[in-house]
């Protein structure tokens, strides 16, 4: 019986872990979980999975809940993330938050000795070099659960490192990706969150639309797998039938194919090295799909993936500052504070206004991550009163 922690329960990836456990009641259990503030989703994932700990967003959650589940243990914030995350009888830690605010939790479930499930781009993006090195430190694996990454990861299977030539991660484009930069100055959030291929939430969508998620996963695979930037390739493929690809030095593809289930990769990632159906499989027939589309990223129409390889090849803090400006940024448009293309502006000034000139430690990256936040969201009020 493997026993999970699931951070971020109430969210997409959450909620297609949850069908993966149920499916396998005799192979899986999920111990403790989070959420921050769905209480009836919460509420509901309590009275299904009967978990030992559960962490909340606010006191005032906990207490509400405590009084209904007395024999459920309750935690608020960070700490009850890292609580849930190193519970002696945890095996494996599935991320599932979105933010800066998996980082921490993830570090000390990694010092504990329990496998990642990682589906936070935030932590390798915030502090790759940190949490690769504890891994190792302590023995543990990281295995990927974004879908992209987790294709990369199949295809690696078997494979020598100095055989690889690049990694090929596929990008849908998003809900705006036929649109012009012109016409982009008037969409609106309601736009923005017509994804035309994953449901996924607000903000990861919005990600999606701007192209900020490929450029996360541009240096997360980095970190991921060892790989230097100038061997990581991005392109367009708007049927997200091909996951991911990686190209061997001779020349030959390997891709990883399937329908739009996020519990395919999710289950990998559980059942790892091993493989089970995944129960009320979505059909799937290549001879059903009439043609496949690739095409080359183009950098000008989406400056923020562009801009993931400059912060990624600076390295340090530069990746944090991209990561949290942009968390700050599309939040505020998701708010109705800014339009849709500020989220780019203030996410190329923090860059450009951020300078390091020594190397630094994961205590100053984790501070910087708060300046940044502070300094975007400064920005975005003076501008609200200009």
């Amino acid at each position: 019986m493997k026993k999970i922690a699931l951070l971020g329960a109430t969210g997409s990836i959450g909620t297609n872990t949850v069908e993966v456990v149920t499916a396998y009641p005799e192979l899986f259990q999920i111990t403790s979980l989070t959420f921050h503030s769905n209480e009836e989703k919460g509420t509901a994932l309590i009275e299904q999975l009967n978990p030992k700990f559960v962490g909340v967003g606010s006191q005032k959650l906990k207490a509400e809940l405590s009084k209904r589940f007395p024999t459920v243990e309750f935690g608020v914030g960070e700490s009850g993330l890292i609580k849930a995350a190193t519970l002696d009888e945890v095996d494996v830690v599935l991320t599932a938050i979105s933010g800066s605010v998996g980082l921490a939790p993830t570090m000390k479930a990694i010092e504990s000795g329990k496998d990642i499930a990682l589906a936070n781009k935030e932590t390798l993006v915030m502090a790759g070099q940190w949490v690769m090195e504890a891994a190792a430190k302590n023995n543990v694996k990281v295995l990927p659960v974004d879908s992209e990454h987790s294709a990369i990861f199949q295809c690696l299977e078997g494979q020598k490192v100095e055989n690889l030539r690049e990694l090929v991660i596929t990008a849908s484009g998003g809900s705006f990706r036929d649109l012009t930069r012109d016409e982009l100055k008037t969409v609106t959030l309601e736009q923005a969150l017509q994804h035309p291929n994953w449901s996924m939430g607000k903000k990861i969508t919005i990600d999606s639309s701007t192209m900020m998620n490929k450029g996360l996963e541009v240096i997360e695979a980095h970190w991921l797998f060892g790989t230097d930037y100038d061997k990581i390739k991005v392109v367009l493929h708007k049927e997200s039938i091909v996951h991911s690809m990686i190209v061997l030095e001779d020349g030959a593809y390997l891709a990883q194919l399937g329908p739009s289930d996020m519990r395919e990769p999710i289950q990998f990632a559980l059942t790892y090295p091993d493989r089970l159906p995944i129960k009320n499989e979505k059909m799937f027939d290549l001879t059903q799909i009439a043609q496949l589309n690739f095409e080359p990223m183009d950098f000008d129409r989406f400056p923020m993936l562009a801009l993931a390889y400059v912060v990624g090849k600076k390295g340090g803090a530069y990746p944090t500052v991209y990561n949290a400006a942009n968390e700050i940024a599309a939040t505020a448009f998701i708010d109705g504070k800014i339009s849709y293309l500020k989220i780019e502006q203030f996410v190329q000034k923090a860059v450009d206004h951020y300078q390091e000139t020594t190397e630094i430690t994961l205590a100053e990256v984790i501070a910087i991550d708060k300046q940044t936040r502070t300094i975007v969201e400064r920005w975005i009020k003076e501008e609200g009163r200009l």
